[in-house]
């Protein structure tokens, strides 16, 4: 802790100065409220925060560099190692711009792309359950917490059944995926379906409705939707704001255009559109819209093949570039990759939405509470891994 003496004085009402001080303090980089590896630069004044800057930096791993140094099948694996809690997201993101290296002569069987959204969805739904479940405990509720990780572990002993991993899945491949799924695994799948939606019921009753939670969330770090768009903000933090864009509905991709689902968005039902309680509610709403896409395709899904016959062991795209986005769990992510028509891709560069959605903490955190800003901060469910890459 550091401070930084600028005294302001003030006649109290007996006549007496009153003096107070800016403090700089650091919030991080190993703090239970920065949600990771992130430092928190904050100037305050008693408890109201002045001013803050995000540094990040801290879980760098030199990921677009690893993938132009292995080859084009090894990088999908670090792909598992941005966005750690969607992980299917990413490799999918990845592997679409492979595969469009390849031109439209490349065609992703049928089968493949219902499991790749199947694993999309399930993975989504995991991510929010860990978000809300945080963001519950940030604020003081614990229980909640229990209740998301119950479920949470059950989407990841699906996972493991699929793929034989909970975490970096190294599953979506080009061309396809890595394994079929068995009459089981789709059965498993649609039990939990089932099991499940009750269970976001419970979650509006712990937290949604909970007077505390409201207080500690409604009127609080208001986003507003041209501040959000301004700073490049995605997924939910944006939807929050109350702007309907959700690249799934907007520009399909996969085969999403062939199911029914919304897109919830922010409105200000406690408060102020854009607000806290908004972001933390469009997660609890997508849940219930994925287990729905979750459904259909589970009714849909035909027999085949898994992988396209084209794309080999040895993965070697045409010369080329490619730019490709998908909607993962925390916004709109992006992959641009040059092949020269080695094995070894040439550049990757990624777009990642947690590095955004972080940038615009200081816009909405200025007037606040210190325990506001630690509010603030976990409605924007950032991921280290994908901000720092």
């Amino acid at each position: 802790m550091s401070s930084e003496a600028t005294s302001t004085a003030a006649l109290a009402p007996g006549g007496a100065d009153l003096r107070t001080e800016e403090m700089l303090l650091n919030m991080g980089p190993q703090h239970p409220a920065t949600h990771g590896v992130l430092r928190v630069m904050v100037r305050t004044d008693g408890e109201m925060v002045l001013d803050c800057e995000p540094h990040v930096g801290y879980l760098h791993r030199c990921f677009e560099k690893h993938c132009e140094n292995v080859t084009t099948l090894q990088a999908v694996l670090y792909t598992d190692r941005l966005d750690y809690l969607t992980a299917m997201g990413n490799n999918w993101g990845f592997c679409m711009a492979v595969e469009k290296l390849y031109g439209p002569e490349l065609v992703i069987p049928e089968r493949a792309q219902y499991i790749r959204v199947i694993c999309q969805e399930l993975n989504r739904i995991a991510s929010h359950l860990l978000a809300i479940g945080t963001y519950g405990m940030d604020v003081g509720a614990i229980t909640p917490f229990l209740y998301c990780f119950r479920e949470r572990e059950k989407i990841l002993t699906i996972f493991e059944h699929i793929c034989g991993q909970r975490l970096n899945y190294n599953y979506i491949r080009p061309g396809g995926v890595a394994y079929d799924v068995d009459d089981a695994m789709l059965a498993l799948i649609g039990d939990f379906c089932s099991y499940f939606l009750p269970k976001i019921d419970e979650y509006d009753d712990l937290l949604s409705g909970n007077d505390i939670f409201v207080k500690r969330t409604a009127n609080v770090g208001v986003l507003s939707a041209k501040l959000a768009i301004d700073y490049g903000c995605t997924g939910p933090v944006l939807r929050g704001s109350g702007v309907p864009r959700d690249l799934r509905k907007d520009k399909p991709y996969g085969i999403y255009e062939r199911f029914e689902f919304d897109v919830p968005v922010g409105s200000g039902e406690h408060g102020t559109v854009g607000d806290c309680f908004d972001r933390y509610m469009v997660r609890v709403r997508e849940m219930r819209e994925s287990t729905r896409i979750v459904r259909q395709a589970l009714k849909s899904i035909p027999g085949g093949e898994i992988r396209s016959a084209k794309i080999k062991a040895k993965i070697r795209p045409p010369k080329g570039e490619a730019f490709t986005r998908i909607e993962n769990s925390r916004g709109d992510l992006g992959f641009y990759v040059v092949s020269d028509g080695k094995e070894v891709l040439y550049r990757v560069k990624c777009r990642a939405p947690s590095f955004h959605n972080i940038s615009v903490l200081p816009e909405i955190s200025r007037g606040s509470m210190l325990a506001d800003l630690i509010a603030i901060i976990g409605s924007l469910d950032i991921v280290l891994g994908e901000v720092d890459r």
